[in-house]
């Protein structure tokens, strides 16, 4: 291994300086805001200007309720609970809640909808974090959207628990994840099964009816999550969606039920609130994680079991529909941990900076003091300015403690606001705040004129509330704090590391006798020059959230273009006119597989309801293109394995042989698996109990042997072959078959299509090697290397991101795949699944089959000297982590430029996780192909020709 180390020692520098560069930018870009020890406490009031209730039993506010219940529906879309005729078209699911629509429709001052926003990311942790905080979330935290941690900040639940209320959990075990040993009672059921629809729906129903009944709490959660799964594996428009918005009316109308028959006087729930609330929403194919409005847009019904009279008009931000008597108001999510918390009379989150909700809080305080009356008129001034007072004395508080937290934050954090963002919050807040002394004893003036004192209170809220509006849209803009001086010295790194990268690939070229330059002293190749300004195109290209969005399809444009130029070049020559033709079809096919999954992921979920066969496009209802959908992916296998077939029985031996007949055997597992949950072959009891699990598992562990195989064997065992070309292919064909089976049965139907695309695919550029390049005379010893094919591949392993059905956002990845041969969730596997499902054909494969443009002989040079082999791969292995390594940093640059874009969080964060990711993946993977492809070049080549040249 020493003629390895001699350069692979490059290979390991480059990616410790890649990590280094990673860690110390993240630590700059992604800090989660601090996150302060401290919690609000009953006693702080005294501290405030507001003055607190005269009752014994109240805290910070008059509690308004008894007994709360908030029923969450995961993934709960806008367009689920409100009425249909709020949208320009009527679709299959909507109403389906239709009992929430009545309530509203029946009682409209005592039941009310609400379009409830919340704030990217909207994965389940970060929406649940956010709901019982009342702070906005921060991004880091969607790494632990599979693990979640407790929350140590103050929050909701925290508050609950530390003045004596009794809390009962049941559902999404999420729960007592964030919140150890809370509960007086928890029913928690695991979560991350996709698949699973009911399990956790079902032990949702069984306790939460008969705990209706029973006196044990103050607070019930109940987190069904059937609508997530369901939206995740079928999507929107599917008939199991349909089915459990059905369910949940059923339920939710038992429910309302039980409560109106125990909210008479003296009874159990006299004087109780019910919440039926999202924690986010999905896109129609069931994603979520960004910041699309069909993801951040869930509802809020809330519903009390007294009759109310109406919210005065000034506070009412409600939209209706007067042909249903219905309207519906909006609600950031910001405000729901508050608003409750002050419904309950418990201390608000020391964190918060949400503002108590006037709508929502009315449906519960409006009940103070009143007698008959169900609306404001002008003789009931006198309970209107209670309201007014009452309700402005609570924004006074609510006031008082975002300003508190703001001051403590910045005082604490090693950033903070800046000066005049602080300058500007004391104003706001010094104006509010100077006539409180004045407007706070107008109550004490029983007989004053209420035309002179409603003014004044409403002029009171109004102040408060700017100032609570400018300071959650001040933290929505600036929250995170960006470390500049860390950021800049991980992009420092990252560009030192693209030097090291390029000072490796010059002392190779030097070294070695290998050239860039054209074959006829005419200065730099085309090659080289159409490679550097590709490059160019693509890393300026994620300068624009546009092309982001559209990066698949601005890859395969530059792919074509690449294809059209080799086109050119055959033309002139008369020489491989096919191989360039194909090459072009197939960069047309790629484009329609992105075309169709940026449309998946747009707006449907039309290809994901009969399989996973949605790379058709094409009404599945069809009986041709259902037959089409289930026989064509096993065709592509059929081919596949005659293939590796043909392989086997022209230059295998050994070992190999054997892990390609593993990977043949491992095709037709794969097919017998599809077969079997086929919808034109009704087999589904084939994989009824472990039958449903274990032909994916055998494909696992016939794919670990043959790793383990071609990692061990070859320590012991010398290949006694001297047929450079030829082992360079046996062992190229051996990892990638080894690997392709794990990666298709992941991918689903459309795996072996995308498998056997990128098959052919490279085997034109393989052939197309060096097609501009001209007849070399007099130029013996000199390999010229072509740097077009490695970019052609790069190119086409984006394509294939893109083609299987992922993007570069959180609700890009198939989470499916994660629970192929899995029912339960256990973290190691299901993320090790993940990844390779995510980045197989980008990534893994991509960098194994690299040694494809080497163990081939370019059609126009034949004659490379058998010694170059090792440096030739080693060149291409730099080149290709070059290109790679450029696109992350373009990446990074371009997140520094658009740190404070509207979208930074919804698209240029994901995209830099992703190609962060993806380079330290793509470092690792070629650090260990160079081991793994190097090891007996020694032996073959001659140790004392390899010394001579290295």
């Amino acid at each position: 291994m020493w003629g390895w180390w001699r350069f692979g020692k490059w290979t390991v520098l480059i990616m410790f300086l890649h990590i280094i560069a990673i860690l110390i930018f993240t630590k700059g870009f992604l800090l989660t805001r601090t996150e302060l020890p401290h919690s609000s406490h009953c006693s702080d009031l005294s501290q405030s200007p507001c003055h607190s209730s005269p009752s014994s039993s109240s805290c910070w506010t008059k509690p308004a309720v008894d007994r709360l219940i908030i029923i969450v529906l995961d993934a709960l879309r806008f367009d689920f609970v409100a009425p249909s005729s709020f949208f320009e078209e009527k679709q299959p699911w909507m109403d389906k809640l239709k009992v929430l629509q009545r309530m509203a429709s029946e009682n409209p001052s005592s039941a009310k909808i609400f379009k409830a926003i919340a704030d990217p990311p909207t994965t389940s942790l970060q929406r649940l974090k956010g709901l019982t905080t009342g702070a906005l979330p921060t991004f880091i935290d969607v790494g632990n959207s599979f693990g979640a941690p407790a929350i140590v900040e103050d929050n909701f639940i925290n508050q609950l628990i530390q003045n004596g209320k009794r809390v009962v959990m049941m559902g999404d075990d999420t729960w007592t994840q964030l919140f150890p040993n809370h509960f007086n009672k928890s029913y928690p059921y695991p979560s991350f099964n996709v698949k699973d629809l009911n399990t956790v729906d079902n032990g949702c129903i069984e306790h939460l009816l008969p705990s209706l009944y029973q006196q044990d709490w103050d607070v019930l959660i109940a987190h069904f999550l059937g609508v997530d799964h369901a939206g995740h594996i079928h999507g929107v428009d599917s008939t199991p969606m349909i089915e459990k918005l059905e369910q949940y009316n059923a339920v939710l109308e038992k429910v309302i039920k039980e409560l109106q028959n125990q909210s008479g006087p003296g009874k159990l729930h006299e004087n109780s609130l019910l919440l039926v609330m999202g924690d986010h929403g999905q896109t129609l194919n069931g994603d979520h994680g960004g910041g699309s409005p069909e993801e951040v847009e869930t509802s809020i019904f809330a519903m009390s079991f007294k009759d109310l009279p109406s919210l005065p008009s000034e506070f009412d931000s409600s939209s209706c529909e007067p042909s249903k008597n219905i309207c519906i108001s909006s609600i950031p999510q910001l405000d729901f941990a508050v608003t409750v918390s002050s419904l309950l009379g418990v201390p608000f989150p020391f964190g918060s900076i949400g503002r108590v909700n006037p709508e929502l809080y009315a449906l519960a305080v409006c009940t103070w003091n009143l007698d008959d009356d169900k609306t404001w008129n002008n003789q009931d001034q006198t309970k209107l300015e209670e309201w007014l007072q009452n309700y402005a004395n609570v924004l006074c508080i609510n006031s008082w403690q975002v300003k508190r937290y703001i001051d403590v934050y910045s005082a604490s954090s090693v950033i903070g606001f800046s000066s005049e963002d602080l300058f500007r919050i004391s104003d706001l807040y010094s104006k509010a705040d100077e006539n409180w002394s004045y407007t706070k004893n107008l109550s004490s003036y029983k007989n004053g004129s209420s035309n002179t004192s409603l003014p004044v209170l409403k002029r009171q809220i109004v102040a408060y509330s700017n100032f609570l509006s400018y300071v959650a849209e001040l933290a929505r803009s600036k929250w995170t704090e960006f470390n500049l001086k860390m950021m800049g010295t991980g992009i420092g790194i990252m560009l030192l590391s693209l030097y090291c990268h390029t000072l490796a690939i010059k002392k190779l070229n030097k070294s070695y006798g290998v050239s860039l330059l054209s074959s006829r002293d005419s200065g730099i190749s085309f090659g080289l020059m159409l490679t550097f300004f590709m490059v160019l195109i693509r890393a300026g290209s994620l300068l624009s959230n546009s092309y982001i969005l559209k990066e698949g399809k601005a890859a395969n444009f530059l792919l074509a273009t690449t294809g059209i130029m080799t086109l050119r070049y055959s033309f002139m020559k008369n020489k491989m006119l096919i191989e360039a033709a194909i090459f072009l079809l197939l960069t047309f096919i790629f484009r329609i597989a992105i075309e169709v999954g940026l449309y998946k992921q747009a707006a449907t979920s039309q290809f994901m309801s009969s399989s996973s066969s949605w790379m058709l496009g094409i009404s599945i209802s069809q009986s041709l293109w259902t037959y089409m959908a289930e026989i064509m992916p096993i065709l592509a296998l059929i081919v596949l394995g005659y293939f590796l077939y043909k392989s086997i029985y022209s230059c295998c031996w050994g070992i190999p042989k054997y892990v390609i007949m593993g990977t043949i055997l491992c095709y037709f597992l794969v097919a017998l698996h599809w077969i079997s949950e086929s919808n034109i072959l009704d087999l589904a009891h084939f994989l009824k109990g472990f039958g449903k699990n274990c032909i994916p598992r055998t494909v696992y562990a016939i794919t670990l042997v043959q790793l383990s195989l071609l990692a061990i064997v070859p320590m012991f065992c010398k290949e006694e072959t001297s047929n450079c070309r030829g082992s360079l292919f046996v062992k190229m064909m051996s990892i990638l078959s080894a690997c392709s089976s794990t990666i298709i049965i992941l991918q689903g139907k459309q795996g072996a299509l995308v498998a056997l695309g990128s098959l052919l695919a490279g085997y034109c550029m393989m052939r197309l090697q060096g097609v501009e390049q001209h007849t070399v005379s007099g130029t013996a010893g000199i390999s010229i290397l072509d740097p077009l094919p490695v970019l052609q591949w790069s190119l086409l392993a984006v394509c294939l991101l893109f083609a299987s059905g992922h993007w570069c956002a959180f609700d890009g990845l198939r989470y499916g795949a994660a629970f192929v041969g899995f029912d339960e969730f256990i973290l190691i596997p299901q993320a090790i699944l993940l990844t390779i499902d995510t980045f197989g054909f980008s990534n893994i494969l991509s960098v194994f089959g690299l040694p494809l443009f080497v163990a081939f002989p370019s059609s126009f040079n034949q004659t490379e000297h058998k010694s170059l082999f090792p440096i030739k791969l080693f060149w291409i292995f730099m080149v290709y982590g070059l290109i790679t390594a450029i696109t992350a940093a373009a990446t990074i640059l371009c997140v520094t430029i658009q740190r404070r874009h509207l979208m930074v969080w919804g698209l240029f964060a994901p995209k830099f996780v992703f190609d962060v990711v993806g380079l330290i993946l793509t470092d690792l993977l070629i650090f260990v192909a160079s081991i793994y492809y190097f090891n007996g070049l020694e032996d073959r080549i001659g140790n004392a020709e390899l010394r001579r040249l290295w």
